[in-house]
């Protein structure tokens, strides 16, 4: 499915220096950006998720240290 995406002037110059310098066209470039960007968030929620467990398995040692 596709889209069109606004850019401003700066974003589309910044994107077209670095699909330059990379020898990849700018659409490679915001494919690998978008790609990249829901990676991370996707990754930080399981982080946060795995840390919630931890904290609530741990809440009474993390008290204890607390109260040191």
């Amino acid at each position: 499915m596709g889209m069109t995406l606004r850019t401003s002037e700066r974003q589309t110059e910044a994107l077209r220096r670095q699909a330059e310098a990379e020898g990849r066209s700018m659409q490679a470039v915001a494919l690998s950006a978008i790609d990249e960007y829901i990676e991370r968030r996707a990754h930080l929620a399981d982080v946060k998720a795995v840390l919630d467990r931890v904290i609530e398995r741990e809440q009474g040692v993390l008290r204890r240290l607390a109260d040191t």
